[in-house]
């Protein structure tokens, strides 16, 4: 080979590695530049701590939940795979009507105008004063009567031996009680007080008929009923059982 052949060839291939050589710093010095400037993002992405995700409602219990009101808009309508089920408020307790009391007590002894005897035991009439059987009234001339043994009189008289309901829980009492005693509708006290026989207690409703019977001068508040005319029966109250023959 010619010496001047050898060194053409020689030249040219530098100049191609030359040219080579800048096209590849020309290529390749972008993409260098663009890595250096994304390396510190992707190294602050790199530190971040990742956020645990979102926990969501199970869609079919939120399908069923059935909303009652404000506060329980948010419960499940499930509870351990269990349907949950409405349970009715309970029921605020009705107050029980107190036992009546009444007790019936046959052939009832007139012991004195307020007080009843049954054999051995007693009842007291309530609200009233009894009057006792030896109480002695005076007139207005200053001349006594025996007003308790007549009030005791009048008293059976009206009784006439017939059952009277009395407001006990239990008619086998023992020794002496007290309570209301009525013959069908009438009261007892009421027609003691009424007719003069009997005083009513102090803070007594029967007060006003009591102040009633002394301005009458009625029973023990008046003169003696057997001068100038003779005993009558005083008037019984309506009968509360037309089957007794009492």
């Amino acid at each position: 080979m010619r010496p001047a052949a050898l060194l053409t060839a020689v030249a040219g291939i530098t100049i191609v590695a030359v040219m080579l050589a800048a096209g590849r710093e020309r290529f390749a010095g972008p993409d260098v530049a663009t890595t250096a400037s994304e390396d510190p993002i992707t190294a602050a992405k790199s530190e971040e701590v990742p956020k645990p995700p979102i926990a969501l409602p199970d869609p079919k219990i939120s399908m069923n939940a059935r909303p009652v009101d404000q506060a329980s808009r948010f419960y499940p309508a499930e509870a351990e795979g269990k349907p949950l089920e409405r349970v009715a408020a309970p029921e605020s307790e009705k107050p029980k009507p107190e036992p009546q009391k009444a007790a019936t007590l046959p052939r009832p002894v007139a012991e004195s105008a307020g007080i009843l005897a049954f054999g051995d035991r007693k009842l007291q009439l309530a609200g009233i004063v009894p009057t006792q059987a030896d109480k002695v009234c005076k007139e207005l001339d200053g001349k006594g009567w025996p007003c308790g043994m007549l009030a005791k009189t009048n008293f059976r008289l009206f009784l006439r031996l017939r059952s009277v309901t009395c407001d006990l829980e239990d008619a086998n009492w023992t020794g002496i009680t007290t309570a209301s005693c009525k013959i069908g509708a009438q009261d007892l006290s009421e027609w003691l007080v009424e007719n003069g026989w009997a005083d009513a207690v102090a803070g007594s409703p029967l007060i006003g008929a009591g102040e009633k019977a002394k301005a009458e001068k009625k029973g023990v508040y008046g003169e003696d009923p057997r001068k100038g005319a003779p005993l009558t029966l005083p008037p019984g109250p309506p009968p509360d059982n037309p089957l007794d023959p009492i």
